[in-house]
């Protein structure tokens, strides 16, 4: 993705102002073998640019002086009410050296899960990005995760999806993530339950039953004691 940088003579909160309020953007992009340096952009394509994914997780290729630069971006402050970028921070990318970057995962396939068609359970992303380190070349844009196998009472952890050719996760020390949990609704959870509580309730009074002596059994069938006849 491409997008134009203009070189930026003046810094201080005052010039900041300045630019912004004639439609720009000050910014700094940093790293690699060069100095930092101060830059400037037009808002308002800064503004849609923001809009999209790939700008956040991908290479982006700045147009400066003439001259293109393989750049990441790390950091934009934003108004806290108004629609305005206020600064913008871009890294420069050196081929040789891995970097450090959350992706966006995509899910795909949930709709043809047995979870869902069947079960008509609920599919909850527990993550919707992944930290990962490689190289730029491999770096990629979005990491798609395939859910169809899903399944009722299922979790999809990191160890169960296939990472891109030169890509590892950066768990932060927790080696197995969950990813995706599959949860049945709740009106069926508490039917289930009713249905649990009757058949427990049940169990006892059929035992009382059973246990009881039935009318017409043997202790009803006994002939009743004869009274002793009268004398003559």
């Amino acid at each position: 993705m491409k997008f134009v940088a203009f070189e930026r003579k003046s810094e201080g909160t005052g010039a900041s102002r300045r630019l912004r309020n004639v439609g720009k953007t000050p910014g700094i992009v940093y790293g690699g073998e060069g100095q930092p340096q101060l830059i400037e952009l037009d808002h308002n394509a800064l503004w849609h640019a923001l809009k999209k994914e790939a700008f956040h997780s991908s290479i982006l290729d700045m147009e400066l002086g003439g001259k293109s630069n393989k750049v990441l971006l790390r950091d934009v402050q934003y108004h806290p009410f108004r629609q305005q970028v206020q600064h913008i921070d871009f890294q420069r990318v050196d081929a040789n050296t891995r970097l450090h970057m959350k992706v966006p995962v995509h899910y795909t396939g949930a709709e043809e899960s047995d979870a869902i068609k069947l079960d008509h359970c609920l599919v909850n992303p527990v993550m919707t990005e992944l930290d990962v380190s490689c190289l730029p070349a491999d770096l990629p844009e979005f990491i798609e995760v395939d859910l169809s196998g899903l399944k009722k009472g299922m979790t999809l952890t990191l160890k169960d999806i296939k990472l891109p050719k030169g890509v590892k996760a950066v768990t932060h020390g927790k080696p197995n993530p969950v990813l995706v949990s599959v949860v049945v609704p709740a009106a069926e959870e508490s039917a289930e339950a009713a249905a649990g509580a009757e058949g427990a309730a049940a169990a006892p009074a059929a035992d009382a039953k059973a246990a009881a002596p039935a009318k017409g059994g043997k202790e009803a069938a006994k002939p009743a004691a004869k009274a002793p006849a009268a004398k003559k």
